[in-house]
């Protein structure tokens, strides 16, 4: 019979994960704005200000063709 401990028990990892070889900081185009901003890795592609809208915080659909108003 084996005992196992509990998941709360077990001792995690010292180390995080290594990133990918293309997960690296530099400057890429939003998505949404097509802006130039500093992205911290290949998971962010949405510009600061883009992320700061009502639009994107709620979800909203962006439609096509639609004009930015500021």
């Amino acid at each position: 019979m084996t005992i196992r401990k509990p998941k709360a028990d077990r001792a995690l990892p010292d180390k995080a994960p290594a990133r990918a070889s293309g997960d690296v900081p530099r400057e890429r185009q939003c998505l949404r704005c097509e802006a130039v901003f500093w992205s911290e890795g290949f998971g962010e592609r949405i510009c600061r200000r883009c992320k700061g809208l009502n639009v994107w915080r709620n979800a909203m659909p962006v439609t096509p063709g639609g004009t930015r108003r500021r």
